[in-house]
C-alpha cells in the first residue's frame, strides 16, 4: 500500500518474498490543476535485498531467457541474488566450463548480474549462474546469448509485389520487409490506391529471428498487404512506411492493370 502524507510518501510491503528484491524509487510530483509531472531534481532510490535461503536467485517468470549481445553496448546476464554475500559464478553449458570474470571485460554486479562490457561473437551460447551461501549451491535459469550486429538508424526496408501487373479478379500481395535489431520493434503503415474508397484489404504483420552466419542474429519483420479480386481502382502505388525508435523509412512499388 502507498500512503501520501504532507511531507512524504510511504510504501508498505506486506508478505514480501524474494521476488521483491530490487530497486525502489520515488520522486516529487509537481501539479498544476489536474496535470502533474515528475520533478527530475527531487528523486530518490534504494536497493533492497529480501533474503531467502531457499531462493538465492530472484525468481523469474520463465526458465529460459534470451540476451542480445550488441558490440556497441554492455550486455547483462540478469541473474540477481537475494543475498548480497552469496558467491556467484558464471558457467557455459557447452562446452561445460566456468567463465572467468576478470573485473574488466566481464564484471559481476550484485544488483544487476554479470555484465559483458564489450560483447563479441565469441561470447554467444547458453550460460547459467551458480550461487552458494551457507549451503548447497543453487542454479539460475539458462540464458541464450545471441550476437547482434546490424546498422543503427531508421528501418532498412524493402518492398515487393507478387506481380507488377494484374488482371481483373487476380489476388495481389505486397510485402514490406525490414531487417534490424532483434529487440527493436517495427511499426508498419500503408497507403494504397483504394484506401480513400475504403477498399477492403487484408494486412498481416509478423517477425522472426534469423541467423545470418558467424553467430550473427537479425530480426526480420514483415507486413503483407493482400488485395483479393483486383479491380481497376486497385491499380497504382503501394506505399509502406516502416518506423522504429530511430525514425521511419518509406518505400513504394507500383501495380498496374493489364
Amino acid at each position: 500500500s502507498i500512503k501520501q502524507l504532507d511531507r512524504y510518501g510511504q510504501l508498505i510491503l506486506t508478505n514480501s518474498t524474494a521476488a521483491d528484491t530490487g530497486e525502489y524509487s520515488c520522486w516529487l510530483q509537481l501539479c498544476n490543476g489536474n496535470k502533474c509531472r515528475k520533478d527530475e531534481t527531487k528523486t530518490g532510490s534504494t536497493y533492497i535485498f529480501f533474503t531467502d535461503k531457499e531462493e538465492l536467485f530472484v525468481p523469474t517468470p520463465s526458465y529460459f531467457e534470451i540476451v542480445y549481445l550488441n558490440p556497441d553496448k554492455p550486455a547483462v546476464i540478469p541473474c540477481r541474488v537475494t543475498t548480497p554475500s552469496a558467491k556467484v559464478t558464471l558457467h557455459r553449458e557447452f562446452p561445460a566450463e566456468e567463465i572467468e570474470t576478470d573485473g574488466t571485460d566481464i564484471v559481476y554486479d550484485v544488483k544487476k548480474g554479470f555484465v559483458y562490457q564489450h560483447p563479441t561473437s565469441d561470447h554467444r551460447g547458453i550460460v547459467y549462474c551458480k550461487a552458494v551461501s551457507q549451503g548447497a549451491p543453487q542454479i539460475s535459469i539458462k540464458y541464450h546469448l545471441l550476437y547482434v550486429e546490424v546498422p543503427k538508424g531508421p528501418p532498412s526496408t524493402t518492398i515487393s509485389a507478387s506481380s507488377s501487373r494484374a488482371d481483373i479478379s487476380d489476388s495481389v500481395h505486397v510485402i514490406c520487409t525490414v531487417l534490424g535489431e532483434p529487440d527493436v520493434d517495427v511499426n508498419f503503415r500503408w497507403q494504397y490506391p483504394g484506401q480513400e474508397s475504403e477498399r477492403p484489404v487484408i494486412i498481416q504483420n509478423f517477425w522472426r529471428l534469423i541467423n545470418r552466419g558467424i553467430g550473427h542474429t537479425t530480426r526480420i519483420s514483415k507486413s503483407i498487404l493482400l488485395v483479393e479480386d483486383f479491380e481497376a481502382r486497385d491499380a497504382g502505388n503501394y506505399i509502406c512506411i516502416a518506423q522504429n525508435l530511430q525514425g521511419e523509412t518509406t518505400v513504394a512499388t507500383k501495380v498496374e492493370l493489364n
